[in-house]
């Protein structure tokens, strides 16, 4: 399927609408039928086009700015800057590659505190939100949830520090959260899972199986972006 041409354009009806037309958008970045410097369609005319609803069109045009290919601009529309995705590309005011690192430095050794220092109330907090991330069917909620809870493993290592560095990169992590589940259908209960082995570890009181399983956890993170990074949504699952 060709955006330029209109006349061959087919109403996308599949379940994960937002990654197939980021897909669809990103193969014609990367092909050059929208070269750097072109402004894309309007929302409008996607929607139009694409027979899927406005705010999947806005998602997936937010993705693609995310990934570095293109930026928007107030009263003028969005407008191509790359035929690629950002090696390192931008959640809020932090790159992924701040995140990461400053990830492995703050929440691996605070999930290791955590272990050793955590209260009644700590564990019974991050229990409660594990629960509801697990039931949780709305995918924004869901990510609200996940920021509070790696918050909780913050404060519960009892050094206020953590805390804070993790409340001040909560913003650019949900960002990065939202976008890895929206292009990844399995992230979301990858994540439970995986949280709940910290969960476990912390109430374990071993430090060092607590460090193992946040890094493991940040690990998987790191990779999924990768993934989206790296690889041709294409490749996954085609739009045409």
């Amino acid at each position: 399927m060709n955006l330029s041409d209109r006349q061959t354009v087919k109403p996308i009806r599949r379940a994960n609408a937002m990654e197939l037309v980021l897909a669809e958008l990103r193969s014609e970045i990367e092909s050059g039928t929208f070269p750097v410097g072109t402004r894309l369609p309007s929302e409008a005319t996607l929607v139009r086009d694409l027979g899927v609803s406005r705010p999947v069109v806005r998602e997936a045009l937010r993705a693609l700015q995310a990934l570095g290919m293109t930026e928007s601009q107030t009263g003028r529309g969005t407008f191509v800057v790359s035929d690629r995705a950002a090696d390192n590309p931008t959640f809020g005011s932090y790159s992924a590659r701040d995140l990461v690192e400053a990830r492995r430095h703050v929440e691996v050794p605070a999930a290791g505190y955590a272990a050793a220092r955590h209260s009644g109330d700590d564990l019974d907090e991050m229990r409660s939100l594990l629960e509801r991330m697990e039931r949780e069917e709305d995918g924004a909620v869901w990510v609200a949830l996940d920021s509070l809870f790696h918050i909780a493993i913050a404060r519960a290592s009892a050094n206020p520090v953590f805390g804070k560095v993790i409340e001040e990169i909560r913003e650019a992590l949900a960002t990065q959260s939202a976008l890895l589940n929206k292009l990844d259908e399995t992230r979301r209960t990858a994540s439970d899972a995986e949280h709940r082995l910290i969960v476990d570890a912390i109430a374990s009181g071993s430090s060092d199986t607590a460090e193992a399983a946040m890094r493991a956890h940040l690990e998987h993170v790191d990779g999924a972006l990768e993934d989206i990074v790296r690889d041709p949504t294409t490749d996954r699952t085609s739009a045409r």
